[in-house]
């Protein structure tokens, strides 16, 4: 297992603890598909601890009444050419 991942654990382990115990609980009220919790594990998997929790916490704070809604997928990791 390498670094990135074992930074991200904790969080993803949080997030699918709040899917397991807490979202069940309360109602369905996220705008966005994927859910605001999938999309969160899903940046932090595809950019990593920092970028992946700014992105997460950006799609959390738009979803509300008068944020976006629809689609909204993670943005892939843009490749620079750089090696």
């Amino acid at each position: 297992m390498n670094a990135g991942k074992v930074a991200i654990w904790p969080f993803v382990f949080l997030v699918r603890a709040y899917q397991t115990i807490l979202s069940p609980l309360l109602p369905s009220v996220c705008r966005f598909q994927p859910t605001c919790s999938s999309y969160m594990i899903e940046s932090l998997k595809v950019h990593g601890l920092l970028k992946g929790l700014y992105l997460g916490i950006k799609r959390i704070l738009s979803c509300h009444p008068w944020g976006g809604s629809g689609y909204d997928p993670v943005p892939q990791k843009r490749c620079d050419g750089k090696h």
